[in-house]
């Protein structure tokens, strides 16, 4: 039977007992129904899976016993930094969440001119914060124990000036060059994912200048929510990460 799995935001250390914060804790016991003695994983990101036990409830907060701990061994050889054109609610959400169960290491939100989301300060701040959250949920359900670092969303000149990864990808369904051809002998790699109808041409001229290659997902035009997914699995395929 799968043990649950939980994200915590404080260190942890073998031979500790630690309370769990309010909503971790209303989940295990009234969602899941779990009590003194049952058995979970616990991680805060630092790449390893504690092993735990309810040792009590006080004040509805969860008290639990760390009793050992492993790198679960599930992480992509390929360090991928998806570059996503920030799309509208559940979309955002959707790549967020398949991103992170197919292995990626870092997401990019990215501003650009086809972009109908608006955020000033305050709302970029919530947003980010449910961003956050939406991939730790992702992280809980499928196993990993790194936590895909979401980035203060950029403009597509501030991303192309401040970008360090190589080689950088853009994706374009009109590109010569299909992403399944590429060979990928590098540990790091950049894609960069349009909106919905696309980067202008003004963009993507700007994109080839800044040494962003063009390359496409076959002979169909896929929706931005799903172009992302689906070329970070063409990416695991080729490197292992699969």
């Amino acid at each position: 039977m799968r043990q649950s799995r939980i994200y915590t935001s404080q260190a942890l250390l073998t031979a500790d007992s630690i309370e769990l914060e309010g909503p971790a804790s209303h989940y295990l016991t009234r969602v899941l129904r779990l009590s003194e003695g049952d058995s979970l994983v616990v991680f805060n990101g630092d790449g390893r899976n504690y092993s735990a036990e309810i040792s009590g409830v006080r004040n509805k907060l969860v008290q639990v016993r760390l009793l050992k701990s492993k790198k679960p061994g599930n992480e992509s050889p390929l360090k991928i930094n998806l570059v996503q054109a920030i799309c509208r609610g559940e979309r955002m959400d959707y790549v967020l969440q398949k991103a992170t169960e197919l292995g990626v290491f870092s997401i990019q939100p990215l501003k650009s001119q086809r972009v109908e989301v608006r955020l000033d300060e305050n709302r970029q701040a919530k947003r980010m914060a449910h961003w956050q959250g939406v991939v730790i949920s992702a992280c809980e359900q499928s196993g990993r124990a790194l936590v895909p670092e979401v980035k203060t969303p950029l403009s597509l000149p501030e991303w192309m000036i401040s970008a360090v990864e190589s080689p950088r990808l853009v994706l374009d369904p009109l590109a010569e060059n299909s992403l399944s051809d590429l060979s990928v002998a590098l540990d790091a790699i950049s894609i960069l994912v349009g909106p919905e109808g696309g980067f202008t041409d003004e963009e993507m001229a700007k994109a080839r200048i800044n040494d962003v290659m063009p390359v496409s997902l076959g002979p169909r035009v896929l929706r931005t929510e799903t172009a992302g997914p689906a070329a970070i699995a063409i990416l695991q395929a080729k490197t292992g990460g699969f």
